[in-house]
């Protein structure tokens, strides 16, 4: 309630100041290399007046204070200028700008560290982020593409018939992070198993990317840290369309149409931003046995993130997205799913949305409210065909073939408070506060195999934090937050404390730790039916299973060094998380239709390791980004993956080593390239009997390392009397074909029996075209 109070009587203090007339005014231009800006952000410092530069690059700001001010020109790509002003009343005067194209993204606005926007350089949290734009050049169509280039990342399939991924941050698996979508968990444990494929690459403005524990300010599942999925949001009237045509491997096709437009209004106070995409792949069969390596896709998305301004000072944002995906892998064949040898098909439709409200009275005081929600309905088969000759089980399946149906919706609500002192001790410090809400509820059913999961979880959580500037180039982040969850008996608490310390304006030296947890509830693998051996597995959750809990330090020093042409850094990072009541799975027995696993608790285990991030970037033109991590993961006591095999202490399907680079060259000419990669170190494995391939005995596999490269040539050609830019586009992914080459085959392979890259070389030809 004092919150509220505090808001209502906020609100009335720009009110106050309404009406006042000064006639003193302020005109300019805004350059580039000489060339007009059109859309820059230009504001005084420390109030809510501001505009924007108009299609010639001039503005006007009229009837400012009387005073001293600073004015501000800012702009996505451009180094933000600033300059002092004396307004008097009666008097205009003309102030102009000329900005510096930025050479590499070592200094933008982040948000996702502190919830708070900071400069990265300024943030006492590592934020890395992957912008729109890197993907396009890297031809990353998908966020699963797109999240390989991140230090610290892996993804990988887990599947071979229907090819669900999941993301692993810092050596954890997918279920220990966190996929946000405009700052917002409308990503549910149900919409992670296919989610990361789901989500097209023109929908991306940026990622930001956290390793390490956020669940003081993000909750549960937050242990290896969270990706934040930024959508685009409208910055000028522009359209694109692009299309793709891919052949993967023997010959699938594989075929992509996208398309964005932004509309933004004259006053720039309110805008829409569209997406579009389509996708028809065929299913690829690497081993010739007539059974999918990877399914067939066919996905429509579409969506729409809107803005509106009322005031300067207050920002209303909309954002809804509906994803519609058909998938079949497996045998290879056009019968219905239940008559085929065996198969995994799925029908998803996802619609996720949100809304935020935001309001600044100055410079230090704002607030902001926010809601979110998905829904997720699939109908599913998975399945393998009896023999004949055993017609009880066969005539059984056809009467009741194992069809089921999903429905997950999610809820999410909260409040966000700021307040920022300049005198605090010593210092400044920004006091963050706020409350949430997170209801989910899923339930999944397949009566032929009598599974049956009916998950209902609810979250209520507040958060405290204290961003401390007490020195100069020394900040202290402390924070602590509070979560009472439906299923876990007591409140859990969570705390956070980050140091900073800033050298000259090259260096960051950062230290943190914080505590993190996992609730006891079923995630997104869990979920999965796999097959082996003829049957399906499945899990079960222990009866007496309790929540994770996690202690995580992380230690890190950033250099860059800009120059007038050049750009070098690196940045060198330890972490270390102790995982308490890890989640395990073990073998506990079997039915009629398969394995069973059970979700257990075991006594603790550890992930530590290095990672190195090495970037470099000449006049904008050339641009060098790599990232390698070294890592080691264990039980402190042996974990059982199999009746047959002995227990191990290590994680399987986790490398010691993994990394990636990226190279590009973005002349001002009509040629650009880009050449990437992704390496995957030694990993060992789980490969289950059944197939001809292992017929009798589970065994553990040491896979080999894989280095996937990919190259991309660009042309670009501009038609001025139509506004029109035209971008013609090929290249080759996996250019060495390093692909699995060992596969089971036939209807009772183990389908998790799969590992190192998502898809054998692959080349494609597009076209894009758009506004320029």
């Amino acid at each position: 309630m004092k919150l509220i109070y505090l808001y209502i009587l906020l609100t009335f203090i720009p009110l106050m100041a309404a009406g006042q007339k000064t006639d003193g005014n302020v005109f300019g231009d805004v350059k580039s290399n000489g060339e007009h800006l059109s859309f820059v952000y230009v504001f005084i410092q420390g109030k809510t007046i501001a505009t924007s530069t108009d299609n010639s690059g001039h503005y006007m700001l009229v009837n400012l204070p009387e005073g001293e001010h600073i004015l501000v020109a800012q702009m996505i790509g451009y180094e933000t200028q600033t300059k002092k002003i004396k307004v008097i009343k009666g008097t205009t005067i003309e102030v102009n700008f000329d900005l510096k194209e930025v050479l590499n993204s070592i200094n933008e606005v982040v948000i996702s560290g502190t919830k708070t926007s900071k400069r990265k350089t300024d943030s006492p949290v590592i934020v890395n982020v992957l912008e729109g734009k890197m993907l396009n050049i890297i031809q990353a169509t998908t966020l699963s593409e797109g999240l390989c280039f991140q230090p610290g990342l892996r993804v990988e399939t887990d599947c071979q018939t229907c090819n669900y991924s999941q993301l692993r941050m810092n050596g954890l698996g997918g279920a220990y992070s966190l996929i946000l979508v405009n700052s917002r968990p409308v990503f549910s444990p149900l919409t992670g198993l296919y989610g990361l494929e789901q989500i097209p690459a023109n929908m991306v403005d940026r990622i930001e990317v956290v390793r390490g524990g956020g669940s003081v300010l993000y909750g549960s599942s937050a242990i290896g840290g969270i990706v934040n999925v930024i959508t685009k949001i409208p910055d000028n009237n522009s359209y694109q369309v692009t299309s793709n045509h891919s052949w993967i491997g023997n010959g699938a096709n594989d075929f992509q149409l996208n398309a964005n437009a932004n509309v933004l209004s004259p006053q720039r106070n309110s805008g829409m931003s569209f997406f579009a995409s389509h996708r028809d792949r065929e299913s690829y069969d690497q081993n010739g046995d007539n059974f999918s390596e990877l399914p067939m896709l066919k996905n429509n998305s579409f969506g729409v993130t809107a803005f509106l301004k009322p005031t300067e000072n207050q920002k209303i944002e909309f954002s809804i997205s509906s994803l519609y995906e058909y998938r079949f892998g497996g045998e290879m064949s056009t019968k219905p799913a239940f008559l085929t040898q065996q198969s995994e098909e799925r029908t998803h439709n996802v619609l996720m949305g949100g809304i935020d409200y935001e309001i600044t009275f100055n410079e230090k005081i704002s607030f902001s409210a926010y809601a979110g929600a998905q829904s997720t309905k699939r109908n599913h088969y998975t399945g393998i065909l009896p023999e004949p000759d055993d017609q009880p089980a066969y005539n059984n399946h056809l009467l009741n073939p194992p069809y089921g149906n999903t429905l997950n919706r999610s809820y999410q609500g909260g409040v966000q408070f700021n307040y920022k002192t300049d005198k605090f001790i010593t210092g400044t410090n920004l006091f963050t506060v706020g409350t949430e809400y997170f209801y989910d509820d899923i339930v999944d059913e397949i009566d032929a195999y009598n599974y049956k999961l009916d998950q209902t979880t609810r979250t209520s959580g507040s958060f405290l934090q204290s961003d401390w500037n007490f020195a100069r180039g020394l900040t202290f982040l402390s924070g602590i937050r509070a979560d009472k969850h439906n299923l876990v008996d007591k409140l859990i608490v969570n705390p956070r404390l980050s140091l900073l310390y800033k050298y000259k304006n090259t260096s960051q030296l950062r230290v943190s730790w914080s505590t993190g947890f996992r609730a006891p509830q079923a995630f997104d693998a869990d979920m999965h039916i796999a097959f082996a051996g003829g049957g399906i597995s499945r899990i079960r959750l222990s009866d007496d299973l309790r929540e994770e809990r996690s202690n995580s330090f992380s230690a890190s020093f950033n250099f860059d060094k800009p120059t007038e042409r050049f750009i070098l850094g690196y940045t060198l990072e330890g972490f270390y998380t102790q995982l308490n009541n890890s989640f395990v799975l073990e073998e506990v027995g079997s039915d009629k239709f398969g394995v069973i696993y059970e979700k257990r608790n075991a006594a603790s285990s550890l992930v530590r390791g290095v990672t190195v991030e090495l970037r470099g970037n000449y006049s904008g033109k050339v641009q060098l980004e790599a990232g390698y991590t070294y890592q080691k993961s264990s039980y402190e006591n042996p974990v059982s993956y199999s009746a047959t095999l002995p227990a191990v202490k290590h994680y399987l399907r986790s490398p010691d080593n993994y990394g990636y680079y990226t190279f590009t060259l973005t002349p001002k000419g009509k040629f650009n390239a880009s050449i990437s990669g992704v390496y995957t170190g030694k990993m060992e494995i789980l490969h289950l009997a059944g197939a001809p391939e292992n017929p009798v005995n589970d065994k553990y596999v040491t896979t080999r390392g894989f280095l996937e490269n990919n190259v991309k040539l660009i042309y670009l050609t501009k038609v001025i009397r139509l506004n029109l830019g035209i971008e013609i586009f090929g290249g080759i992914k996996n250019i060495f074909n390093a692909y699995q080459n060992d596969f089971d085959s036939g209807k009772n392979r183990d389908s998790n029996y799969i590992y190192g890259p998502s898809a054998p070389r692959t080349y494609y030809f597009g076209i894009k075209f758009g506004s320029l």
